[in-house]
């Protein structure tokens, strides 16, 4: 694996209404020396760097300008954003294949590099997406990861926050499995100030059934970004927050642990499939994975997520060799 390299280069292919926010917050958090855009659209990439680079006066200095495949070989972190739109009567299947082309190409253009980067995959379906890449790269799993459940941990502690009266910072908190349907809050892992969850429901009394509203939190959380898409057509700042915070536990080599989707090898009982479970993030990705003891129900959701993540992948390589 790579080593920590002393200029903190960040490559971010697609610059869409994801590919900028993150851009965006990235420039005003000062942890990258250079953030470089690519995008098929050459003009409109252009376009989002004079944007950025005209508030230059307002955040750290940081390099910010558009690149090509040649940028891949001395990146730090590479995010892949980009991804094509679902067409009119296009099945998901046909979508996800689509895109699992187009990262193919992507993957194909940074290992023509030599490039010791890591890479963030963002487009979804994530998970299979991620993948994709593993399998497309050859590399070691630690360097190729997904943005996961990140936000989607991020969205439950916001949730729990509200909910208990509780600064959201004292909030400890994972959902695991997909970046999707089959995602789950794993209460066992949940903490505030310390204190497990479960026992501080006990002495807090403010619920008079603290499971139940486990279950409308955890509801909720599912299913947010299918109420902001109903709302606006797309989540963008959220996740443009959530990216920066993953590519800072790189870039600071910061033994982070936080929910980004890896493939596994055995790892709770479950063998080629890429999810989320909570992972040491450091200067090379992924140090390590923390296999963590879970309760029954969490171990066969887990298990469940896997399954149907297995099935999908399953679908998109016949449909690949097939084609």
């Amino acid at each position: 694996m790579q080593g920590i390299r002393s200029r903190r280069k960040v490559i971010i292919i697609g610059t869409g209404a994801v590919g900028s926010t993150f851009a965006y917050a990235l420039a005003q958090s000062g942890i990258a020396d250079e953030i470089v855009l690519i995008d098929k659209n050459e003009s409109f990439a252009e376009a989002q760097v004079l944007d950025l680079n005209h508030g230059a006066a307002y955040f750290p200095s940081v390099d910010i300008r558009t690149g090509d495949s040649s940028d891949y070989s001395d990146a730090t972190v590479i995010v892949v954003t980009a991804g094509a739109k679902q067409k009119t009567g296009e099945s998901r299947l046909d979508l996800m294949q689509r895109n699992a082309s187009i990262v193919q190409e992507i993957v194909d253009e940074i290992t023509a590099q030599n490039s010791e980067a890591v890479i963030l995959m963002v487009t979804n379906p994530v998970d299979i997406l991620t993948r994709v890449a593993q399998i497309r790269s050859g590399w070691p799993r630690g360097r190729i990861i997904g943005s996961g459940t990140v936000l989607d941990s991020a969205r439950l502690r916001y949730s729990i926050s509200s909910h208990c009266g509780v600064d959201v910072h004292n909030v400890h908190a994972y959902v695991l499995g997909e970046h999707g349907d089959s995602e789950f809050a794993a209460w066992s892992m949940v903490h505030i100030g310390g204190v497990n969850i479960e026992d501080y429901c006990r002495l807090c009394r403010k619920c008079k059934d603290w499971s139940r509203e486990w279950e409308k939190i955890e509801a909720a959380v599912r299913n947010s970004a299918y109420h902001i898409i109903d709302y606006k057509g797309a989540t963008w700042f959220a996740v443009g927050l959530a990216l920066t915070r993953i590519v800072d536990a790189i870039l600071r080599n910061r033994s982070s642990v936080l929910t980004v989707s890896v493939y596994l090898q055995g790892e709770y009982g479950i063998d080629d499939v890429t999810l989320s479970v909570p992972c040491v993030l450091s200067g090379t990705g992924v140090e390590r994975i923390i296999e963590g003891r879970l309760t029954t129900r969490e171990q066969e959701a887990l298990t469940h997520s896997a399954s149907k993540l297995h099935r999908a992948a399953a679908a998109l390589e016949e449909s690949t060799s097939s084609a």
